[in-house]
């Protein structure tokens, strides 16, 4: 083996052996994490609430989606509103069966290239309530989820609530991969970042503020033409010299790409808006990834050194998900899935590089500065 070669087994050695240390804190944070899951909570004094949900098209569970969000431990009135920007739109068949139970916005008025914000603009005149939960069509949450938002949305100089989220496979294998990327990479990434105070989170999976504090922040309006409307939400409620906290509680996001194409598609969006939202940050996300260090380096330093690396980034990766599964309840995704999908995650974090535009539903979108976007063709 050459001096070049051995460099190269070096450093992709070293950087497996970090990556592994990685995925074991964020597996002790996720467990600390679910112990708190576990732990009783000072319950919110119920009162009444609105949950504001954006819909586009016919997610393949939308309907049971929705359904769990009706299915509230909470003894105040609670309005639903769906929003949908055109009356053809897919999502207006799994309304039908909540009759009254959900309010209904149609409106195909468009504000700005975010077309989640525009709609969730044209809902805002239905809001009759001054807690307001926003909330992404493809999440599903238990039962108490309401109320455990509403506790820490009362803790003291908190501005907005949000919740972490597991993955949850709708349309097979390629779905499958994709909750797998959910639950086991984006998931203990998010809480080692808090534990570590390291990054400022902010999820559509659940924002939960005052309405008060929507109004001060701008409305929704200021978010238009912001890509990563979630996270330009939190940081401007915490412009107000608010927090912006995690509830003790987990929902689930359904994943429902149904080919390579489309996944890579989504996750290529996802990865390039947190490389713009912190550039220095995401390249540091290059040591989340040891499998395929341990990889590089077993090819290029064959033997039993290299070879019990790539093991051991298989068996914490395995570890980390059985700790990921234990807080959640269930499992996402079968175990031999796993190389696979730390190997698509690294060719993703490596492409992301490269992405200028990005697919969002039906429309393209050009990425300029400052996390902002441009419609480049609907």
């Amino acid at each position: 083996m050459g001096s070049g070669a051995g460099w190269i087994a070096a450093i992709a050695s070293a950087l497996a052996v970090v990556g592994i240390g990685w995925v074991l804190a964020a597996a002790i944070v996720a467990a600390r994490f679910g112990r708190r899951l576990r732990a009783p909570t000072a319950p919110a004094a119920p009162e009444p609430a609105t949950i504001l949900k954006p819909l586009y098209g016919a997610e393949p569970r939308l309907g049971d989606n929705l359904r769990s969000f009706c299915d509230q431990h909470w003894s105040a009135p609670l309005q639903i509103v769906a929003g949908v920007q055109s009356g053809e739109d897919g999502a207006l068949a799994a309304l039908r069966p909540f009759g009254a139970a959900i309010d209904i916005v149609i409106e195909p008025h468009r504000h700005g290239a975010n077309a989640k914000i525009s709609n969730l603009i044209n809902m805002t005149p239905a809001i009759r309530h001054d807690l307001i939960v926003l909330s992404d069509s493809d999440i599903a949450a238990p039962a108490d989820y309401l109320a455990r938002v509403a506790a820490t949305l009362a803790e003291p100089g908190v501005g907005a609530a949000t919740c972490a989220y597991a993955g949850r496979g709708d349309c097979g294998v390629w779905s499958v991969l994709g909750a797998a990327g959910i639950s086991y990479h984006f998931l203990p990434s998010v809480l080692l970042s808090v534990a570590l105070r390291t990054g400022d989170v902010c999820m559509g999976s659940t924002i939960a503020m005052r309405r008060d504090t929507l109004d001060r922040i701008g409305g929704f309006a200021r978010f238009a033409d912001i890509l990563a409307d979630d996270h330009a939400i939190g940081a401007a409620v915490r412009e107000l010299g608010l927090s912006v906290a995690i509830a003790p509680v987990i929902v689930t996001h359904a994943s429902a790409e149904r080919s390579f194409a489309e996944l890579a598609r989504h996750e290529l969006r996802w990865a390039a808006t947190v490389r713009d939202l912190n550039f220095g940050g995401y390249i540091g996300l290059v040591l989340t990834h040891p499998l395929p260090f341990a990889l590089i380096a077993a090819s290029v330093a064959p033997g039993w050194g290299t070879l019990a690396l790539v093991a051991a980034a298989m068996a914490a990766r395995i570890g980390a998900a059985a700790v990921i599964d234990r807080m959640v309840g269930r499992t996402t995704a079968p175990r031999w899935l796993l190389p696979a999908r730390d190997l698509l995650s690294f060719g993703i974090f490596v492409a992301s590089f490269f992405v200028r535009q990005v697919r969002w539903r039906d429309t393209e979108l050009a990425m300029r500065k400052a996390g902002r976007i441009e419609i480049k063709r609907a």
